[in-house]
């Protein structure tokens, strides 16, 4: 039985692989565009240490582009640390635009976005989480990338800054980034976009409407996905990586967000269709429901089932070491805290599927849908 199991598990892992690969290994052209035809307009929360040095990075990284800085009025820490940085660099641009709480039952970060989209004179908009770094390299391949009519996306990577429960986080992330995004892309068009970091013209995206027909949902990267193909606007999934930097403050702080992350998969569940949800089930859902088959087999079983498991975990660690190392060479190999990031998968999704309350830093949301949801 656990052959079986093992060859369907080897299956599915090197089917995703595969494609996955091929796409990291596509030659691209990054092309040499200067970038003062781009606003990177960031939404900024405060209550991650790393904020402040993020920022930064983005600053020394991106010269030429038009950042646009988007805080709360209620937030005296991110206002301080936008601050500090328009000070330290006067040469570059920098506008801070600080919004008011939006009403209930409207996303925060589109709120904000949809606030400023007039003000933006740029021929590009590229929407940046605050605690993402992206490289000139990065934003050139992007740029390189779009189409008419079209929306391009970066593929993430974790970077850690912490102890063990910011390794288990990133490890989730280095793991799963490329495995999840790149590996139907020669199927089918992308299930949804990385709402860390994408880039769309700005004329593109107010002929769809802006962000106020989204204002309502949740998750805005799927909300804009969704959108966006209604209007037959096209997604494209870019190799290019943007280096995500946040610390965790402990074991809560990592359960909170990997609650955060797999409820909003079920939110994407829901408004897909039920042969793709089958597939994504058999990708992604499966493979580590398999992976704690064969460890409970080889717990009861004798030495045949742990070199079977022993074999599996070993292609395993060199597939998603070769991934990685083609991503970023920066992200450091740990196959132990890789083996349970997967097993911890399921217990994830249960507990997404159990608990509907949310946290998001320093906000907590009771979740019906991805258009209903109320601040508690």
């Amino acid at each position: 039985m656990i052959f079986a199991i093992a060859v369907l598990w080897l299956a599915i892992l090197l089917f995703k692989a595969g494609f996955a690969w091929r796409a990291l290994r596509r030659p691209h052209t990054a092309g040499d565009e200067r970038f003062d035809g781009v606003t990177i307009a960031q939404p900024i929360l405060s209550g991650d240490p790393a904020l402040e040095s993020v920022l930064q990075s983005n600053l020394l990284s991106l010269t030429g582009v038009h950042f646009l800085w988007l805080t709360d009025e209620d937030d005296p820490e991110a206002a301080a640390v936008t601050a500090r940085l328009q000070q330290r660099y006067p040469h570059h641009i920098i506008d801070v635009v600080s919004s008011p709480a939006p009403p209930e039952g409207v996303n925060p970060k589109l709120y904000k976005l949809d606030r400023v989209l007039d003000r933006i004179t740029t021929t590009h908009l590229l929407v940046l989480d605050d605690d993402a770094h992206l490289t000139a390299e990065a934003l050139r391949q992007m740029l390189a990338e779009r189409q008419d009519n079209t929306l391009v996306t970066a593929l993430p990577w974790y970077r850690s800054t912490g102890a063990l429960p910011c390794q288990l986080l990133a490890q989730f992330v280095n793991d799963n980034s490329a495995m999840t995004y790149l590996p139907l892309l020669p199927f089918r068009p992308p299930l949804t976009l990385n709402g860390m970091c994408y880039a769309i013209p700005v004329a593109t995206l107010q002929q769809t409407g802006g962000f106020a027909p989204l204002l309502r949902y949740l998750t805005d990267d799927l909300a804009l996905a969704s959108h966006l193909e209604r209007h037959q606007v096209r997604i494209i999934q870019s190799s290019a990586a943007v280096c995500v930097r946040t610390s965790v403050a402990g074991p809560r702080a990592y359960f909170r967000q990997m609650h955060r992350w797999f409820l909003f998969a079920t939110l994407l569940l829901r408004e897909k269709s039920l042969p793709v949800n089958g597939l994504i089930f058999l990708l992604q859902g499966l493979h580590p429901l398999l992976l704690w088959a064969m460890l409970i087999m080889a717990i009861c079983g004798g030495p045949v089932a742990w070199i079977v498991l022993a074999g599996c975990l070993l292609v395993r660690q060199g597939v998603l070491s070769g991934l990685q190392r083609e991503l970023s060479p920066r992200i450091p190999t740990r196959p132990v805290l890789s083996f349970v990031s997967e097993l911890l998968q399921p217990l994830h999704l249960l507990h997404a599927l159990l608990n509907r309350t949310i946290y998001w830093r320093s906000r907590r949301y009771r979740v019906l849908r991805n258009d209903r949801f109320t601040s508690t």
